[in-house]
């Protein structure tokens, strides 16, 4: 398992770098170790000599020591970095991306709001900033990705009005509201480990920072964008437009904001349709309150993500991730919430994924239109012809721009499932008989598992594959692939490139050098970045069987819920299904048992 923390390197690593003795940066490292307390990386820039840059490279870490300045690590990092494009939602342009400290990344993506099941739109998002997080990482970059958890505040219709999410579930389930929160937390954290997405650095829930969302609003209160009215705090939308601009993300004015209010009970708290509550006062049969110095209640949806975002990145980040959906209102009025509160709109690149429609229109919960990952898994949805495997899925996001419209269509999940396994085909042919771990060559399972990716410690750029003695054709089919991603997560790009590679592979006349770098290329990219397993490979190792053992548990979770609300016919339905799939279900004393025929 590749682990994300510091090592001391063995004395190999550093042989012929740096002086011996007991001054020198060697020493250091090897008396301190670096990165664990303040001796170590300190005491390694004292003893360096003559105050040069020099490179340690510790596990997977690359660490600049001895320099004289911090201009000094930025003229690494200019050198040494491929240049990345991201497509900025703010300047709606494509932008060569520029991180506040170089070498380090911030990144923050909207989770879910954790009410059911995440379905087949909550894996857009998720397995597009899962490619983005682990590109940067192959790129260099020492990244700290945070995705939220809402779990308190997000109201219905996404309004300021109605009930909360969450606690109808709860009411509906007769379950106590956070519950349902860890219920669904851990089926969405099982779909995306299907999905091969890495967890991010720090995932942390709205009702695990009231205290920090109190003390913002009063930040708001005190600037004069926010006004009290019977218990609740509202943001005073016009009086911020008179000053700055609301809408400067979306485009939008206020007049296109009224036209799109709808008319609401209780509206008459606020003083205008297009303010937006802070804090809401809880009525009496609400169940998830809490106090403060205007009422017993909770806070406002769009104010989790200020107030998260600046705890674990701070004050300005770099990169905002979400869905095209929360791109207004959440996201405006979270850059009004940071204007408001800390001066600063916070983020310097918005980055939105669209949407995955059905017949042409958004899937969502909200819409009742959408089919769960498990359902997909499983192929247990009226719409489906059958089951598609998690990497199925993938390889169909990845089949299309992030920034373009994906719709389903059984069709289309039958191409992508075409082109994946002969992908993956390829792949198999590459590494057979190469000297390649399996776990490397296939899945890439232990550095998702720890968070990390392919190894990210490269002085001179990326796609080491294409350097030695590869042909120049296949040096710039590797040159291609990488591009293509550093272009704006261009990922079908990068794939279109890959099968030129298939083709190459295929024809099996490859040289030995380009035959490796090739393996390389695929071990580095196709399992690294673009995070793709190969489910055949991996069944020999268990890996598929464990994919069944997770799909098979939400399965029958949902089949012994139907039996305990005594809907026998849902009941023998999941089970006559499973059966045409050669899965046999038995029911017993001790619950309920399966096995694959």
């Amino acid at each position: 398992m590749i682990s994300g923390s510091a090592k001391t390197p063995r004395p190999s690593m550093l042989e012929g770098i740096f002086p011996e003795g007991r001054g020198s940066l060697r020493g250091a490292v090897q008396r301190e170790g670096v990165g664990e307390g303040k001796g170590g990386l300190e005491g390694a820039r004292k003893g360096a000599r003559g105050g040069a840059v020099f490179l340690v490279v510790v596990g997977e870490l690359c660490i600049l020591a001895g320099s004289k300045s911090s201009e000094d690590n930025k003229d690494y990092y200019r050198r040494n970095m491929r240049d990345l494009f991201l497509t900025n939602t703010m300047s709606r342009q494509k932008e060569l991306f520029k991180p506040i400290q170089p070498g380090h990344v911030g990144m923050y993506v909207c989770g879910p709001t954790v009410y059911g099941d995440a379905h087949l739109g909550h894996a857009r998002p998720g397995v597009t900033y899962d490619v983005l997080f682990k590109l940067l990482k192959y790129l260099g970059y020492k990244v700290r990705y945070v995705r939220n958890i809402t779990d308190v505040g997000h109201l219905e219709h996404d309004a300021d009005e109605g009930e909360d999410k969450i606690a109808k579930k709860a009411r509906l389930e007769q379950l106590e509201p956070m519950e349902v929160v860890q219920t669904y937390t851990n089926r969405y954290h099982e779909a995306m480990r299907m999905l091969n997405v890495a967890p991010p650095s720090i995932e942390p829930r709205a009702s695990g920072h009231i205290i920090e969302q109190i003390e913002t609003i009063k930040a708001i209160l005190d600037a004069g964008y926010a006004y009290i009215s019977n218990g609740s705090v509202y943001f005073d939308v016009e009086k911020y437009n008179q000053e700055h601009r609301y809408g400067i993300l979306s485009g939008r004015t206020l007049d296109d904001t009224l036209e799109g209010t709808r008319s609401l009970d209780g509206q008459s708290d606020k003083r205008a349709p297009y303010d937006f509550a802070l804090w809401k006062k809880a009525e009496p049969q609400h169940i998830m309150k809490w106090p403060s110095p205007w009422s017993e209640g909770f806070p406002g949806w769009h104010l989790e993500c200020s107030v998260m975002g600046e705890k674990y990145l701070g004050r300005e980040f770099d990169i905002h991730g979400g869905g095209m959906d929360l791109m207004f209102p959440h996201h405006e009025c979270e850059i009004a919430q940071n204007v408001a509160s800390r001066h600063t709109q916070g983020v310097h690149y918005w980055v939105h994924n669209n949407m995955i429609t059905i017949n042409g229109q958004k899937m969502g919960k909200s819409l009742g239109n959408f089919i769960t990952l498990p359902q997909l898994f499983s192929g247990d949805h009226p719409k489906l012809d059958q089951a598609y495997t998690p990497m199925t899925v993938r390889f169909f996001i990845l089949q299309a721009h992030y920034r373009g419209t994906l719709d389903f269509s059984n069709e289309a999940l039958q191409a992508s499932e075409k082109g994946y396994k002969r992908l993956m085909a390829a792949w198999r042919d590459l590494t057979a008989g190469a000297d390649v771990p399996p776990e490397r060559a296939y899945s890439l399972a232990s550095a998702n598992e720890s968070g990390t990716s392919a190894p990210a410690c490269k002085g001179e750029g990326p796609v080491q594959a294409c350097k030695g003695e590869a042909s120049a054709s296949v040096k710039a089919l590797c040159e291609a692939v990488v591009d293509a991603l550093c272009d704006d997560l261009n990922t079908p790009m990068a794939i279109a490139h890959l099968f030129e590679a298939v083709k190459l592979i295929n024809a099996g006349n490859l040289s030995p050098a380009d035959k490796a770098a090739l393996a390389k290329l695929f071990d580095e990219v196709v399992g690294g970045v673009l995070g793709l397993v190969d489910e055949e490979a991996a069944g020999g190792s268990g890996k598929a069987e464990k994919a069944l053992e997770g799909v098979m548990e939400i399965v029958l979770e949902d089949r012994r819920k139907a039996r305990a609300e005594k809907n026998w016919a849902e009941s023998d339905r999941i089970r006559d299904l499973l059966a045409q799939y050669g899965i046999t279900v038995k029911d017993g004393k001790e619950g309920t048992t399966w096995n694959l025929e």
